[in-house]
C-alpha cells in the first residue's frame, strides 16, 4: 500500500483519493479550532499561498482527540477557518489521528516517517508531515513547530 491508495473525505462530504495529489509536495496537518496553536492556520495558509504555484498542497484534518479542542461540526470548522484565517487550502472531515480508530492516513504517516525525522506518536494538534512529490514521507514536525520553520524544507522539495 502507498500513500496514494488512501481515500479521505473532504470537509464538504465528498470522497477524495490521495492519488489526486500525485506529483505534488504535501503538508498534512491535524488541526483544531480552539487550541493555543490554532494561529498556526495563519502560517499554514501563508505557506500555501507562497508555494502552491510551485506544487505545494497543505491538507488540514480537524481532530477532536486532544482536550476536545475541535468540538464543531465539519460545517462549523470550515466556516471558522475561512472567517478567521482566510483558509483556502483543502480541509477534510474530522478524523481521529491516533488510537484504535485512527484514520488509515495518519497510521500510514506515523508508521512510514523515516528516522531520525519520526517524532513518535501524534502528541497534539498541529503535528505536521511533509511528503515529497513521489509520495515519500520526508519529515514529521512536532505540534509546536511553526509553519514558517518548515519553509526551507518545502523549498528543497519543490521543482
Amino acid at each position: 500500500m502507498s500513500l496514494y491508495d488512501i481515500k479521505v473525505q473532504k470537509i464538504t462530504g465528498e470522497s477524495k483519493s490521495l492519488s489526486d495529489y500525485r506529483g505534488k509536495v504535501l503538508l498534512f496537518v491535524n488541526t483544531a479550532s480552539a487550541c493555543g496553536l490554532t494561529p498556526h492556520y495563519k502560517g499554514l495558509q501563508s505557506l500555501y499561498e507562497q508555494y502552491q504555484d510551485r506544487g505545494l498542497v497543505v491538507l488540514g484534518f480537524p481532530c477532536n482527540q486532544f482536550a476536545g479542542q475541535e468540538p464543531g461540526t465539519n460545517e462549523e470548522i470550515q466556516s471558522f477557518c475561512e472567517l478567521n484565517y482566510n483558509v483556502t487550502f483543502p480541509l477534510f472531515a474530522k478524523v481521529d489521528v491516533k488510537g484504535d480508530h485512527a484514520h488509515p492516513l495518519f497510521t500510514y504517516l506515523v508508521n512510514h516517517t523515516p528516522e531520525p525525522y519520526h517524532t513518535g506518536d501524534i502528541e497534539w494538534n498541529f503535528v505536521k508531515f511533509l511528503v515529497d512529490a513521489s509520495g515519500n514521507i520526508v519529515k514529521q514536525y512536532s505540534a509546536s513547530t511553526e509553519p514558517a520553520a518548515i519553509a526551507s524544507d518545502i523549498e528543497e522539495l519543490l521543482v
